[in-house]
């Protein structure tokens, strides 16, 4: 008779079998499983005209030290690894907790000044805030010529 060890490792393979299958009909990727996990990301614009953008990631288990934080023109890129449990010589029934290494990038949709970006991590969450730069609004007369046929004025 099979050990309760050998059932739930049945178990498990089979459930990722099913996830190979059928990928996102479960609520979950086999894709993102095995390449590390994707972190939940909120995006807010703060003011009107808005002032500065906040982006929110939610980064628990990972330590902020180990965090890669770039801005690229009108892109952030969050990169790091999320680490497994340490704990030797158990089984594991389940293991839903995704980790290993990530990598982010996120749509600004507007100019920023990276310059000024502030970043904070608290509880699990990493939160970014970046200035707006403002479109610099440029003024240029443009001088209308009168055209005799074919040609302007200052041709002939």
């Amino acid at each position: 008779m099979p050990s309760e060890k050998d059932l739930f490792a049945n178990f498990e393979r089979m459930r990722r079998e099913i996830d190979e299958l059928f990928g996102d009909v479960f609520g979950r990727s086999a894709l993102v499983r095995h390449a590390g996990f994707v972190p939940h990301v909120d995006v807010a614009y703060i003011g009107d005209p808005p002032a500065s953008v906040v982006v929110q990631a939610e980064l628990a288990g990972v330590d902020p030290s180990r965090v890669a934080l770039e801005i690229r023109g009108r892109r952030m890129i969050i990169a790091g690894e999320r680490h497994g449990s340490d704990a030797t010589g158990c089984f594991y029934q389940q293991v839903e907790i995704e980790h290993g290494p990530f990598r982010r990038e996120i749509e600004l949709g507007t100019d920023v000044d990276a310059d000024k970006a502030r970043a904070t991590y608290d509880n699990g969450i990493l939160r970014v805030e970046i200035p707006v730069v403002l479109p610099e609004e440029r003024v240029r007369s443009i001088p209308v010529r009168k055209t005799i046929g074919q040609r302007t004025a200052d041709e002939t």
